[in-house]
């Protein structure tokens, strides 16, 4: 029953949204519902014809994409799959905590990023470009293209951030286009077997389990608690191992050594370094910590800032061996965070200082734009266009139909189809469709509800707590404070009083998805799991027990080079 629940609030959802459209020539409007709305009225004839797409312009502006709830047939591939950007390799750096704020290009006086800062000088930018909240949740829209909570992810924890079985995944779609897959870092969407990324579409995986090193109390390798982001113990493929190193050189070295071989191999790829820094706890190499503590920078502010520059050092040693491959040419390379920045005031010289957060409000696990708008910079050597800002509202979800797009394949039909739009137009043409790019509303939760540790409240007590609906000019935070970026992104004024049409309406569209989710959270009220007793714990004394914990480490013989990361400054 629940699961005939689940698949009947899919199909009627997009009806009811339907009635809520927008009138043409209001101003204030908020448009379209575009990420639950049909994209006809002949789709709805009958349920295994039902489409769940973006909205009527995402059939003009991007082909014949369409998700689809019933069989498990394909649909066509959009029609500019074909065009100026088709089949590139894929790398795809997402790094943890980090918001828009903590990179130099992007205005903090503390940071040096030179490599990141150039990579977005000769990028194309998505500026209004929003994810999750939160870690998982933020993943989970990534591999689904749907909200995370139409996908059962409502936390980080005590299972709640275990992607849907029946989601067909992103890196499964281009898997079956041809592509190798590899993921490096930080998985977060489970850890028991079915949920694994060698099972929802990695060829390769390097992780550490949970939702990071040193969390022993949910899930976690018990060694890496003493052994902090240095010498960890991770699992490679089908086996547990033991690393030598700081934990973001392991994951970029072991990315970049893959990623060689699938060259080597000519291979298409898709090469995902999901990295679990700079989330805490802050260490980082003493070579990266000495610059700040040397200022006076507080321990914390200076391990968490030294991650960050080791981040960017590693992601200039890829761009590097990018260029001596000469691989940019036939490689789409993507920097994105997962959501804001995690840290509050610190210290110099005793002196309190307030981190750079680019002029908004919030943090991340809020539902301000600080706690959603990241950083997104794309970047395809003679293909994207450098150094343009593209100011449509674009988010998370959008990626899946955009790699598929871009892999020149089809969006698979299920019973949990990808939301979102194809950035493709967006990347090809960036002023001429972002100016025909049709208004969107955005839903926002961080939930994290009922979790006996931190918010004991059921989910029917926040309801709005924590939420937010977005459009390309309105942000509407926890259903009462209405703000309009457009004039005010720092969201100083609250003008709910002088647009009560706006918060009507953009309240009754979320109500309406509030309403939609029950069915789809199949991993609330789960028991309680001791420290120790998780999977991958319980995997790790096994194999201790039966053959022992082997050493690992990349194949450094194809990454060895006698030239220096370029100086960028």
């Amino acid at each position: 029953m629940k699961q005939l629940a689940k698949y009947t609030s899919l199909l009627l959802l997009p009806i009811t949204l339907l009635s809520l459209s927008c009138k043409s020539g209001d101003d204030t409007s908020t448009t379209n519902m575009d990420e639950n709305q049909p994209s006809g009225q002949e789709e709805l004839v009958t349920a295994a014809e039902q489409r769940v797409t973006e909205g009527n312009a995402s059939v003009t502006a991007q082909g014949k994409q369409r998700a689809t709830s019933g069989s498990a047939s394909v649909t066509p591939a959009a029609e500019s799959s074909q065009g100026k950007l088709y089949k590139p390799n894929i790398i795809f750096v997402l790094t943890d905590d980090q918001g828009m704020g903590d990179l130099s290009c992007m205005g903090n006086p503390f940071l040096k990023t030179p490599h990141i800062d150039s990579f977005y000088a000769k990028s194309s930018r998505f500026s209004d470009f929003h994810v999750s909240p939160t870690c998982s949740p933020t993943r989970a829209a990534l591999m689904s293209g749907r909200h995370p909570l139409e996908v059962g992810v409502s936390h980080t924890v005590r299972y709640r951030e275990r992607l849907a079985k029946e989601v067909i995944t992103m890196p499964q779609v281009l898997q079956q286009a041809g592509y190798q897959t590899g993921i490096f870092g930080k998985w977060h969407l489970g850890d028991e077997e079915a949920y694994l990324p060698q099972n929802r579409g990695f060829h390769e995986v390097l992780i550490h389990p949970a939702g990071g090193l040193c969390q022993f109390q949910w899930g976690d390798f018990k060694a890496n608690e003493a052994a902090k982001y240095f010498d960890n113990i991770l699992l490679h493929n089908d086996s547990i191992v033991q690393t030598k190193g700081f934990c973001t050189d392991i994951f970029f070295d072991a990315a970049l050594v893959w990623t060689k071989q699938q060259l080597n191999a000519k291979q298409p790829f898709f090469t995902y370094i999901s990295l679990n820094a700079p989330h805490g706890p802050m260490y980082a190499p003493e070579k990266n910590i000495k610059r700040f503590t040397d200022q006076g920078f507080d321990q914390g502010a200076a391990a968490r800032y030294g991650m960050i520059e080791n981040i960017d050092e590693n992601f200039g040693k890829l761009m590097n061996h990018l260029e001596q491959w000469k691989a940019l040419e036939n490689t789409l390379v993507i920097f994105m965070t997962d959501n804001g920045m995690a840290m509050g005031s610190f210290k110099i010289n005793g002196k309190k200082h307030e981190a750079h957060n680019a002029g908004m409000k919030g943090k991340k696990n809020s539902s301000d734009e600080g706690g959603t708008r990241v950083p997104s910079f794309w970047y395809w050597k003679g293909k994207t266009k450098e150094g343009a800002d593209i100011p449509a509202l674009t988010r998370h979800l959008d990626l899946y139909r955009t790699f598929c797009d871009l892999a020149g394949t089809e969006v698979p039909e299920s019973s949990m189809p990808p939301r979102g739009r194809s950035l493709v137009p967006l990347l090809e043409n960036p002023e001429e469709a972002s100016a025909n790019w049709q208004d969107r509303t955005l839903f926002v939760h961080r939930a994290r509800w009922n979790d006996g540790k931190w918010n004991k409240t059921p989910r029917e007590d926040n309801k709005h707590k924590g939420s937010a609906v977005r459009t390309q000019r309105w942000r509407l935070v926890n259903g009462t404070a209405l703000y309009d970026i457009s004039a005010d992104p720092g969201q100083k004024k609250n003008v709910a009083a002088q647009h009560p049409e706006v918060l009507k309406e953009l309240s009754a569209t979320y109500d309406i998805w509030w309403d939609s989710l029950t069915p789809f959270l199949d991993n609330e009220d789960l028991p309680w799991v001791k420290p120790g007793q998780y999977h991958m714990q319980k995997r790790y004394r096994t194999q201790l027990k039966e053959k022992g914990i082997p050493n690992w480490a990349p194949d450094y013989s194809l990454i060895r080079t006698d030239k220096k990361t370029p100086d960028t400054k």
